[in-house]
């Protein structure tokens, strides 16, 4: 019995080191585990919560605290779980019963000293429970002004983005902008910004997953749905305007559906890794429509019919269209055009912005 105890302590405290380490120590994407657990039980109440609140503003106030929530309560559970493991481990070397381990390991894990034993094979234990407790304590302290200096690099731009195409952003509306402000000229600035802006989002939330979930600091703002309305202004651009530049274009979308790619992999969720540009999408035309006249009231210029311009919009949507839906329905991200459904709301369009007007000369 002692024999198997010890095998499971040992099991416990192997397993949650390696936790602590494939979180905070090792940077480079690895299989969530544990933190993927306390993050799923965590957020099921939440958003059980939600669901049944009306209004986009109050199921944002519901779900904001998920991600800091679920940061926590994975410390407490990784000192748990190292009090459990270590516990058994004590109970297998010495003739305490579970309750008085669990007792004497408690009082090392957390330094407090009060139930420390002079058997050696304990005191030894006792040691590694007492040198535990402080480095993962010490590790996440240092853990976090990493993780939100994270976030406030990927806020940045997703609020300098609502100036270009409202709130919730949309990608018609960010040509329709640049359009009304003569400022098509530079939107290869815009897209430049955002190619590199993919590639800190890859890295950092695919390290770092827990960033997923970090809701923006206004309801209608959301890291997502802004990079899917540049996505869309990218491969409208490119659908409409086939004489003008596209090197930067072309990189924006790329680095966009990989990015939504490498976080897809890290969230084991399945996708065509090379799908055909005939492939059908869930955005259906009459909405395409609707986004193409956006366009025009605002004097986009357009060198195709949105007829012609359809078929390459729909094949460069093709790359990030299933990917973008489904990471918008599991993070429950603000309703907006284009953006697919939720679990509890369809998605709304976004009010006009309004005309830019100008002194009359």
């Amino acid at each position: 019995m002692r024999v198997l105890l010890g095998i499971i302590g040992a099991v416990i405290v192997l397993g949650i080191f390696a936790s602590v380490l494939r979180t905070l120590v090792i940077p480079r994407p690895t299989p969530a585990g544990f933190t993927g657990f306390v993050q799923r039980s965590v957020s099921r109440p939440f958003r059980f919560m939600a669901d049944r609140l009306h209004g986009v503003e109050a199921k944002d106030r519901v779900l904001a605290p998920v991600a800091p929530v679920s940061i926590v309560i994975t410390l407490l559970g990784w000192l748990l779980s190292f009090m459990l493991g270590y516990g058994l481990l004590e109970a297998a070397v010495s003739g305490l019963d579970v309750h008085d381990a669990l007792y004497e390991a408690g009082s090392s894990l957390f330094t407090l000293g009060f139930a420390s034993s002079r058997r050696a094979g304990l005191t030894a234990i006792d040691f590694c429970a007492a040198a535990t407790g402080p480095i993962v304590v010490g590790l996440q302290i240092g853990y976090l002004p990493t993780l939100y200096n994270a976030y406030q690099r990927r806020e940045t731009e997703v609020t300098l983005l609502q100036t270009r195409a409202g709130a919730p952003p949309w990608g018609p509306q960010i040509l329709a902008r640049y359009a009304q402000v003569d400022l098509l000229d530079d939107i290869s600035d815009l897209f430049r910004g955002w190619e590199r802006w993919c590639a800190v989002v890859s890295e950092t939330h695919t390290t770092y997953p827990v960033l997923i979930h970090f809701r923006s600091p206004k309801a209608d703002r959301n890291w997502l749905i802004a990079l899917l309305a540049v996505l869309d202004a990218a491969a409208l651009r490119l659908a409409f305007n086939p004489s003008q530049p596209q090197a930067r274009t072309r990189l924006a979308l790329r680095a966009g559906f990989v990015c939504l790619r490498d976080i897809a992999d890290i969230r084991g969720i399945p996708y065509d890794a090379d799908p055909r540009p005939e492939d059908p999408v869930r955005l259906g035309y009459e909405d395409f429509l609707r986004g193409v006249e956006r366009m025009r009231t605002y004097g986009y210029p357009m060198e195709r019919t949105a007829e012609e311009a359809w078929p390459h919009f729909r094949g460069w949507r093709v790359n990030y269209e299933t990917l973008a839906y489904r990471l918008a329905q599991d993070i429950d991200a603000v309703p907006a055009p284009w953006s697919g459904p939720r679990r509890t709301t369809l998605s709304v369009w976004s009010p006009p912005t309004p005309v830019d007007r100008r002194p009359a000369s």
